[in-house]
């Protein structure tokens, strides 16, 4: 009997064991299915969208506020006076150079017709006469050929004629080569000179540029760099003028030189034709 009634109570007792522990399962496995969607549900896309491209930007063409006009119209009377006195140099440098380069060219195209018709003529005054009107080589030959007529029954002719023909060309052709080098003293003078004023013009920008830095109480890079980078423009513009006269300067000297050697050769044949009667 005793037996029998712990039989049913073990029995019991193992029973509601078994439908706890059953009855405990499904709940865990339902709350584990419930929180597997949770965890592996795919994150949300949080790249950001494309942004729109930005509008164009508009380019306006803006006036150089720190140019040469502005030099112009904020510069005082020294500023503008310097600026001018460039100007003249340049415009002159440039005259020159060009009045030089057409005296040369006609004087070479000279030389070549004194070779084709003076020395063919038959006579030295025939072939004067036969050279261009006003030329240099004519007008060498003119004065030789006066000098050769009128030596006799003069004061002169306590000279002999040999010194006195050769005087009278040599001067003639220094004439020539006088009128060739006229103007090459300016060029000289502008392109040592030139660079100086600008700098002149540098410094006395700079000074009023300090000066009104100082007076408006601002030092930003916007108030020293306009009236700085103004000033440094009459450096560049001396610079511009003294360069084309340097070299325009060396160049016409080389071409004279040319052209005088040309001029001499000439003279000395005519001394010899005109003493000697023979080229």
């Amino acid at each position: 009997m005793f037996s029998s009634n712990v039989l049913r109570t073990s029995f019991g007792a193992a029973l509601i064991a078994a439908v706890a522990f059953f009855g405990a399962v499904p709940q865990q496995a339902l709350a584990q299915a419930a929180s597997e969607p949770a965890a592996t549900a795919p994150a949300a896309d949080t790249t950001a969208a494309p942004a729109a491209p930005a509008a164009a930007v508009e380019q306006e063409a803006v006036e150089n506020p720190y140019g040469l006009k502005a030099l112009w119209e904020q510069g005082d009377w020294v500023a503008h006076g310097t600026l001018v006195i460039l100007l003249i140099m340049s415009m002159g440098s440039w005259y020159i150079i060009f009045t030089k380069l057409f005296e040369q060219r006609t004087m070479a195209k000279s030389a070549r017709a004194s070779a084709e018709t003076f020395w063919k003529a038959s006579s030295v005054k025939a072939g004067v006469t036969a050279l261009e009107e006003g030329s240099a080589f004519r007008y060498i030959a003119e004065a030789g050929v006066k000098a050769s007529d009128h030596h006799e029954g003069t004061m002169v002719e306590q000279i002999d004629k040999h010194t006195w023909v050769g005087m009278s060309v040599d001067r003639a052709v220094g004439s020539v080569q006088g009128r060739l080098t006229d103007g090459l003293a300016f060029l000289a003078t502008v392109g040592s000179t030139a660079p100086f004023v600008g700098l002149f013009g540098t410094v006395w920008g700079i000074y009023n540029a300090l000066v009104k830095i100082g007076i408006s109480g601002q030092a930003s890079i916007d108030k020293v760099a306009g009236p700085v980078g103004e000033a440094l423009i009459m450096t560049a513009i001396g610079l511009a003028v003294a360069v084309p006269a340097v070299i325009g300067y060396n160049w016409l000297i080389r071409r004279n030189k040319g052209v005088m050697d040309q001029t001499k050769a000439f003279a000395a044949d005519l001394h010899n034709v005109l003493i000697a009667g023979k080229r």
